[in-house]
């Protein structure tokens, strides 16, 4: 009796070892790919991204302060100075009213001192011309200049005239500017100016100029640094950016607006940045040696007013809109466009993001533009358009998107291309690069989008970014199916193999107990 017991007992544990076996066979995972990773060209291959040019903006340095009298060619002062009031000592004066109708005469000069005013206003008319205005600002409604120091908060400032510019720091002055509003109606009349080495500082000013050639913020010969920080400026004239710079210019938390010019020019070895700024373009009227509509302007004029250079812009968490025109158009000069975490938006679908060529400014066969055009954690769209006498270098880095046609018409002189392997370019049409340094070796982050790029005359290797990218996520959820698969099958095969075990257990107890009655039957 013993002996059948212990074979039933035997003939269950082979049959549940068996059940076993089959489950671990079957729960076996599939094998990894090579690298143990899931996704193939993982960024985490060890890879470094190729090294940034020489002369890398982005290394957070400041631009070097430009001398006073920089420009060699600017012309002796031998100006003469006179303002209704003048200050050449310390000064305090609080709710006053400060006028001028005189043509070349300032309605407050300082001309020495540290002086400050306060709740004030400001009225400035009468007429100007020539180098002494515009250089020197000797008919603008305030004028501080000499190593004179004005501080100024709470005003009115309104000048109807030409060349009467509002706020002028010129030859050495300081200004400081709080919580003002500034008018201007005549031609050749900015809101807040530099010239000649003067520093200007401007927090929380609102300004509007409705002549020509007058831009709100605003510089000519010799340079200096103006400072922005919160207010509104508006033009509405023709030759009227919001920003005309032959100075350093630094604008943080503004909103820049233009009706009818370039939003912003830089002239020679000069530079604008804008921080968590707005800037709204609408290039509406051409003015000058202007050819094109355009927005951000970088060139040299050749025409003494600002030192020849590289000039430079660069523009971080901030909206640029161009409802006209390109975004950016570099003639004449070499320059440094730097953007990042900005918004970049054109409303004109023929506007390209980016035109180097010649203009109408300079030597002919010599006038392109040599640009670096640096994108850093930065979204751009639109196209790269050059003409053979004019180079670019484009640098996408730190999980940058570029979407367009970099020289499409193959007429540049030459064109550089690099990308790190966080980054990524979609083409909208066929391009032309003279090399291209990547991150990637198989080119996988370049969306060719069906049409081709070219490197020095051969396309590159053949990759559709798109279906990669499906594929990838394709592979990924299959793998993962086959995982929940295997899951149930496991769960579906221990609940078989639980059920046998107690089916079997049961038929043991049952065999037992029957064999006991038996046995106790016999015995009676």
């Amino acid at each position: 009796m013993k002996s059948k017991i212990s074979k039933i007992i035997l003939i269950s544990i082979l049959f549940i070892a068996q059940i076993m076996n089959m489950v671990v066979v079957n729960a076996e995972p599939p094998e990894l790919p090579e690298n143990n990773s899931l996704i193939s060209g993982n960024p985490g291959d060890g890879e470094t991204p190729p090294e940034k040019p020489e002369g890398d903006p982005n290394n957070g340095e400041m631009p070097p302060e430009k001398p006073n009298g920089e420009n060699e060619n600017a012309p002796e002062n031998s100006v003469v100075y006179a303002g209704a009031t003048v200050f050449s000592e310390d000064t305090n004066e609080d709710g006053k009213t400060y006028s001028s109708t005189t043509g070349g005469e300032n309605a407050i000069l300082a001309e020495g001192g540290n002086s400050t005013i306060k709740n004030f206003t400001v009225n400035k008319t009468g007429n100007s011309d020539g180098e002494n205005a515009d250089f020197y600002g000797t008919n603008a409604g305030i004028l501080a200049h000499s190593g004179a120091t004005l501080n100024m908060d709470g005003g009115n400032i309104t000048t109807n005239g030409a060349h009467a510019n509002a706020v002028f720091a010129g030859e050495d002055g300081f200004v400081n500017i709080y919580n003002s509003k500034i008018i201007t109606s005549g031609n050749n009349s900015g809101a807040i100016m530099v010239t000649g080495g003067g520093n200007l500082t401007a927090i929380n000013v609102t300004a509007s100029t409705s002549g020509n050639s007058s831009a709100p913020i605003r510089s000519d010969r010799g340079g200096g640094l103006l400072a922005v920080d919160g207010g509104e400026y508006t033009s509405t004239g023709v030759g009227s950016p919001a920003i005309y710079s032959t100075a350093d210019i630094l604008v943080n938390d503004a909103k820049l607006t233009s009706t009818a010019s370039e939003g912003i020019v830089i002239e020679g070895g000069n530079s604008v940045t804008l921080t968590n700024s707005t800037l709204v373009d609408t290039n509406t009227s051409l003015n000058g040696n202007s050819e094109t509509y355009k927005n951000i302007f970088l060139y040299q004029s050749m025409s003494g007013d600002a030192s020849e250079g590289s000039s430079s812009f660069s523009a971080t968490k901030s909206k640029i809109t161009t409802n006209k025109g390109d975004t950016f158009f570099v003639t004449n000069t070499t320059a440094t466009i730097s953007l990042s975490e900005n918004e970049i938006v054109n409303n004109d679908s023929e506007g390209a993001l980016l035109r180097v060529q010649t203009g109408k400014w300079g030597t002919t066969g010599a006038n392109g533009g040599n640009v670096e055009f640096n994108l850093s954690n930065q979204k751009a769209e639109g196209n790269m358009v050059l003409d053979n006498i004019s180079t670019l270098n484009v640098n996408v880095l730190n999980e940058s998107n570029y979407k367009g046609t970099i020289n499409g018409a193959n007429t540049a002189k030459n064109v550089v291309l690099s990308l790190d392997s966080t980054s990524t370019i979609t083409l909208t049409g066929d391009s032309y690069v003279s090399e291209l340094s990547n991150g990637v070796s198989d080119n996988s982050n370049i969306n060719l989008n069906g049409f081709k790029l070219y490197v020095n005359g051969e396309a590159i290797t053949y990759t559709d970014f798109k279906e990669k990218q499906d594929s990838e996520v394709e592979d990924i959820t299959v793998t993962k199916d086959k995982d929940k698969n295997i899951k149930l099958e496991i769960n579906s095969q221990i609940m078989v193999l639980i059920v046998a075990f107690i089916i079997i257990c049961g038929a043991i107890v049952i065999i037992i107990i029957n064999k006991t009655k038996g046995t106790k039957k016999n015995k009676n």
